[in-house]
């Protein structure tokens, strides 16, 4: 029986993947703990740094030939890990090219580790891969099975196990400043190196048994990462190396891990600490140094949250909208600093709190806490914040509050996006009170109305978004690329029927993953007032300086002002409501996917589509436009209008359901 591994590291990568200089000190580790005669007793160890794709098939190849059935084989591998729209995975080297695509030529695939291995005569091989699945993905690609890397079907076998760093899509982490080795190989070289590995204390450590710890430990350091291990056939049972023999360095360091409550320890587990010190005869700088490397972890991940915090807030500072780039920025600096999104969460609610309980905010008299997070989606939600006003009845500012909520993004071209936001269900009264100044009889009853989750956009549908989609292919309708009368491609677009608004839907969902259509009145008022009971989301009352409509005319006790005469660009208005929805009063109006009734008294009470069997029936719109009086634009008006005409008045957005 003899033991051999080939441990391959690569740091240096082509342009489109990222430099990982731990990868080549995580060989040189892995091969002293191997070779020590105390410990590893490898008869063969072969590093491979940085190797050309051919050179790197020669020496797995070579790894796996002439070997006979008792022999352990170990195949090492610390560097970039790859996955094509397949789910199949490749290992790279410094020739792997992944810039606008992944060469696949360029890589070696997992199906050549396995058909090596599968011809191999030992039946106890160890694959270890601590791979940086943040380039698992090629931008743009996603795996056909939900992104998941099949390791057991790709290098799977008898007496065989993989051991990985993280589960299949998740980041694996390089070391900060002043550290030397990766995250996970560290502790895989603590548990060899320092016998710690070896949990039923039997002088051995098995495969099984160094999982079992590094799984334990690497999350103190990096709570993100969940190595995982996958066995065949008894694999679990191969004995890797042996325990060093520390015994009394051992018994002191499971003492302290004991005692500890991450990196603090009581007044009575000190004095514990202290008597067992003496009683295992370790010096004070012995102890110490079992102690600091137990706390190691505890301390690098208060350290991050420290960082990520000191970061956060200095953004805040610069600009408290916390724009795209700064969000993105954050979201990389999570990854490196090892963050879960859970982290995350805490460090931006105890500022946000703390700024809440302080007031300290520039020109704002109130600051809200962002919300809990929304519940499981098959959406890639991020949070995004925003500033929403209340105004008294004479139309003064008298509160502004920091609002947060989530939104996902489909992306149609390099420049034109659409941003869909996360609206929680709940319940609402729909229609107006009787006290309500411009009140329309078709406003009652007023009832409750439960509304399920659901996501809408964030602003009217643009010019812009308009020509993409209408350049695709064809449902049932042509669609006129520029049907507008006001140009501008941040304009909403307009002179739209809602036939034409209801095929934009249809071509959007046919080109996207996602069920698209024009919400339901009841969806479109909820969203609007986002919990509000007052005409407008923004109060008593409403002014031009925050809506586009005729300022001619005013609301209440509001003022007057300018009458623009035309569709202002979306957000031209810096404020949103508390949902976070831009232009939910005036500019144009939005058709809904209702058929008109006089009345609500055949309202449906769950937030669903009003329907009747007469197909030319009128078609809800809602929110008022540029050239109509402040009482049509109440969050609670509503109008009836042919579907097949078209005015410069009218636009849409779009719902899609949460699932």
């Amino acid at each position: 029986m003899a033991k051999y591994a080939l441990l391959i590291g690569v740091s240096e990568y082509e342009p489109g993947l990222k430099p990982l200089p731990a990868a080549t000190r995580d060989v040189d580790a892995m091969q002293e703990v191997l070779l020590d005669p105390e410990i590893g007793e490898f008869d063969e160890v072969i590093p491979l740094k940085n190797p050309r794709l051919l050179e790197m098939r020669r020496a797995i190849s070579k790894l796996f030939t002439d070997r006979d059935v008792d022999d352990l084989l170990l195949l090492y591998f610390s560097g970039h890990g790859v996955t094509d729209e397949f789910g199949k995975f490749f290992l790279t080297n410094r020739e792997t090219e992944k810039q606008s695509r992944f060469e696949k030529a360029t890589a070696l695939e997992a199906s050549f580790i396995h058909d090596q291995m599968d011809n191999c005569g030992s039946e106890r091989q160890v694959i270890i891969l601590d791979c940086c699945h943040s380039g698992a993905f090629p931008t743009g690609m996603a795996a056909r099975d939900g992104g998941m890397i099949d390791f057991p079907r790709q290098l799977g076998g008898k007496g065989r196990v993989i051991l990985t760093s993280s589960a299949a899509t998740q980041y694996s982490f390089e070391p900060r400043e002043g550290e030397q080795l990766a995250v996970y190989t560290r502790y895989l070289v603590e548990g060899i190196k320092t016998g710690a590995a070896d949990l039923d204390e039997d002088g051995f450590i098995s495969i099984n048994e160094l999982h079992e710890y590094v799984k334990e430990q690497v999350p103190k350091a990096a709570p993100s990462m969940r190595p995982e291990r996958y066995v065949f056939q008894e694999g679990e049972a191969i004995l890797l190396a042996k325990a060093a023999n520390n015994d009394r360095k051992q018994q002191y360091r499971k003492l302290v891990e004991q005692c500890s409550s991450q990196d603090e320890i009581s007044p009575t587990g000190r004095r514990i600490l202290d008597l067992q010190r003496k009683k295992l005869k370790l010096s004070d700088e012995e102890a110490t140094l079992i102690e600091a490397e137990v706390w190691q972890p505890y301390r690098e991940y208060k350290s991050n949250l420290k960082q990520y915090e000191e970061c956060f807030q200095a953004e805040l500072k610069n600009d408290f909208s916390l724009g795209d780039h700064a969000q993105r920025e954050l979201k990389i600096l999570q990854h490196e600093l090892n963050l879960t999104d859970e982290d995350v969460e805490s460090v931006t609610k105890r500022i946000f709190s703390s700024l809440a309980s302080s007031a300290i905010h520039p020109d704002k008299s109130s600051i809200s806490i962002p919300p809990p997070p929304p519940p499981p989606l098959s959406l890639p939600l991020k949070p995004f914040y925003f500033d929403y006003i209340t105004l008294d009845k004479l139309g003064k500012e008298i509160t502004r509050r920091r609002g947060n909520a989530y939104y996902f993004t489909e992306n149609f071209d390099d420049k034109v996006k659409l941003e869909m936001v996360y609206i929680p269900g709940g319940s609402f009264l729909i229609g107006s009170p009787e006290t309500e100044l411009g009140r329309r009889p078709n406003e009652t009853p007023q009832q409750s109305v439960t509304v399920k989750s659901f996501l809408i956009a964030k602003t009217p549908i643009t010019q812009a978004q308009w020509r993409v989609v209408s350049s695709l292919p064809k449902v049932n309708l042509d669609l006129h690329p520029n049907p507008s009368c006001f140009k501008g491609s941040a304009r909403p677009v307009e002179t739209i029927s809602w036939y034409e608004a209801v095929e934009f839907c249809e071509r959007l969902s046919q080109r996207t993953d996602h069920e698209y259509c024009l919400p339901t009145e009841a969806e479109w008022e909820y969203a609007c007032r986002a919990q509000t009971t007052t005409p407008f989301h923004f109060g008593k009352t409403i002014t031009p300086d925050i809506a586009n409509y005729d300022g001619r005319y005013k609301y209440a006790s509001g003022p007057k002002g300018a009458y623009r005469e035309e569709t202002t660009s979306i957000k031209t208005f810096q404020f949103a409501n508390a949902f976070g929805l831009f232009d939910m009063h005036g500019n144009v109006w939005e058709w809904c996917l209702d058929y008109f009734h006089d009345s609500y008294d055949c309202l449906p009470n769950d937030g669903s589509v009003g329907l009747t069997d007469n197909l030319n029936q009128s078609r809800v719109m809602r929110g008022g436009s540029w050239d109509n009086d402040p009482p049509l634009c109440r969050s609670a008006f509503r109008f009836g209008w042919e579907p097949e005409e078209r005015l410069n008045r009218i636009g849409f957005r779009v719902v899609c359901q949460a699932k």
